[in-house]
């Protein structure tokens, strides 16, 4: 029996940032603590952090192309 071939899986690179902002305006200090991926169906999002926020802002942001 002959095998086939599977396709190799895509990689699934996180789709965003995610950051906690401390200040506000020109004086915010940011700090990225993980990456999100959006849902297939585009109705909600995984996030993956690297540090447990304790005060600030947490923002997600789309990755821009050159990261």
């Amino acid at each position: 029996m002959a095998k086939t071939k599977e396709a190799a899986p895509t990689k699934n690179y996180p789709s965003h940032g995610v950051f906690v902002v401390e200040g506000d305006g020109d004086r915010a200090y940011w700090t990225k603590v993980g990456c999100a991926w959006a849902h297939n169906d585009g109705q909600g999002y995984n996030v993956q952090l690297s540090a447990i926020p304790v005060g600030g802002r947490l923002i997600i942001r789309a990755k821009k192309e050159e990261q």
